[in-house]
């Protein structure tokens, strides 16, 4: 293989990782900077206040996502099988 090859793969699936793990994250950073703002606001120093909130919003957006989420990961593996030839030269 190689090393434009490899270079190109692992760009590839870096940009896809950050792709499908950008919504999840952003919307865990925004429940998170929220409930920080509520919890200032009433001086309620709950530790498990910030975890649950955050847990179900992104487990909300992952089950929204998801079938977006398996289109472009099969959309990745298709590529690269389907170039499997070029990326053996």
């Amino acid at each position: 293989m190689r090393p434009e090859a490899a270079i190109y793969i692992i760009r590839k699936g870096l940009g896809l990782v950050l792709l499908l793990a950008g919504p999840p994250l952003l919307v865990g950073l925004a429940v998170g900077l929220l409930i920080s703002v509520f919890q200032a606001a009433t001086q309620i120093q709950e530790m498990t206040l910030s975890f649950i909130p955050k847990i179900i919003a992104v487990f909300i957006v992952i089950m929204i996502l998801i079938p977006w989420m398996i289109k472009i990961m099969n959309s990745f593996t298709t590529d690269l099988i389907m170039n499997f030839h070029l990326f053996l030269r």
